[in-house]
Formats: structure tokens, sequence, C-alpha cells
């Protein structure tokens, strides 16, 4: 690619995709509404609320691809969660399908099936159960995704991001940790494959506690290499091990089914 667009990208996800992603296109445009520091070379300094649509409209032109991790990532106001990632998110789409419609690479979450039990069978056709507005959110980011695929022919890799850190911190991200080295590896698939489509992708490394499996996106060609096994003693020597009464050892959406709306 020319050049790739990284939304969100003074995010902790958006630094590792920044530092790692810098071999897929000649120029990173990274764009995020915190400070994002110096422009190094071959990166573009783009600031852009998603809630602006001509100022999104400007952000998308000219690229390529686009890494879409920008908005609310955690349970907040609603007020908040409607700006960045409902409004914001049509306004992206809107401006990809005005400006050549770029491949987008849909960050979405766990958390839109964060209320079933840990021992029920998930796949990516199973009906939604988001775990709050931060959830629905991301229900809605995946239905928009399908419509503009739908209608106007618009790829996107909807891929359901478990807990992508460093390294798993809790029991429950001993099932959906996704290291980064296993998220930079799907990014580059994403981008690289001939045909995209419209797929949905479990965001998860090869962790023997997984709940999803990726069976049917083979096509891809993406393989974690990457497992939270290793640390599950850590985790447990730390004491970051509830019992079965807790949201972390019964929902896949662990602690989120219990905040409140707001």
């Amino acid at each position: 690619m020319k050049r790739l667009l990284i939304t969100g990208a003074a995010g902790s996800l958006g630094k590792v995709a920044r530092a790692r992603l810098t071999h897929l296109a000649e120029t990173l445009r990274l764009s995020d509404i915190s400070d994002l520091g110096s422009a190094k070379p071959g990166e573009e300094l783009v600031p852009c609320d998603l809630a602006d649509p001509n100022a999104v409209s400007a952000l998308v032109e000219d690229c390529d691809g686009i890494l879409h991790l920008g908005g609310i990532s955690t349970e907040q106001s609603f007020e908040a969660i409607l700006n960045a990632n409902i409004i914001g998110l049509r306004n992206l789409y809107e401006a990809a399908r005005a400006h050549g419609q770029p491949r987008i690479f849909f960050a979405g979450s766990n958390h839109v099936i964060g209320f079933y039990r840990q021992q029920e069978p998930v796949d990516h056709n199973s009906p939604v159960r988001p775990d709050g507005m931060y959830g629905v959110s991301k229900c809605f980011g995946e239905a928009l995704a399908r419509f503009y695929f739908d209608k106007f022919g618009q790829e996107t890799a909807i891929v359901r991001i478990g807990s992508c850190f460093e390294k798993p911190t809790d029991y429950r991200m001993l099932a959906t940790w996704l290291s980064y080295g296993d998220f930079v590896s799907l990014v580059e698939r994403v981008f690289e494959v001939p045909n995209l489509g419209c797929p949905t992708i479990w965001g998860v490394s090869a962790n023997s506690r997984r709940w999803w499996s990726n069976d049917h996106v083979r096509y891809l060609g993406w393989s974690p290499k990457d497992s939270a096994d290793a640390y599950a003693e850590d985790i447990q020597s730390a004491g970051n091990w509830p019992d079965a009464s807790h949201p972390l050892s019964m929902f896949q959406g662990g602690n989120n089914t219990q905040d409140p709306l707001t």
C-alpha cells in the first residue's frame, strides 16, 4: 500500500500498530484526538474527531487501507459512545465509499457476545448478546460493515478482539488473550489476502482455553503463534484466580456483565 490510515493511533493498541506496521505501506497516516507526538519518517499526523464528517472525509482521502482502532474502547456514557463509535463509524464508511473503498480492518470486540456463559459454544453466526453499551456499539459496527459490503461492496474484516495486551493478567485472559505479535500478523493477512469479503474473525491467540474458532476463515492463511498458557501459573500465584461465582469465570464478557448501563 502507498498509504495506510490508522485511527486511534494514540491508544495502546494504536501505538503497537504505529511501531510494528511500518512495512505495510510507504506512509502511515496516523489519526486521533489525543496527542500523537512528533511525526517519524514515513508518517503523517492528522488529528481528527470522528464525529466530524468533513474532517473524516479528508482523513480517508488517498488511503489504500484503513486500520480502524479509533473510538471508545471501554464502557462509558452513551453520549460518548454515540459520537465516537456510532456516528463516527458511519462517517468513516461514508468517507471510504466516497474515496475508492479502501479495505477496512474494523476493531470490533468480544463484548458483542459477552453474556454467553463460558461453557456455551459460540461461533461467528451465534446471535449477539452484548454486555454493555460499548458492546452494543460494536454490534452496530458489525451491522454497518455488513450493510456497506452487501450494498456497496466495501470489504471489511470484522475482528472481534479478545484481550490484546502485552501479556494476559487475569483468569479470563487465559482464554481471550491476543498477543501483539498475533495482532500484527492478523492485520498483515487482512490487507494481503487477494479477496477478503466481510468475514467475522475472532481476534484471539492460540490459547488452549480459548472459546472461539476461526476455522471458517482458513482462507486468510492466519495462524496465531502465541499462547496464554505459559502465564497461567503466574496469574494463579498472583491471586488473580476467581471462584466459580465471579463474572470472570462465568461469562465470556467477564466483569463487563456487571457494569450498570450509563
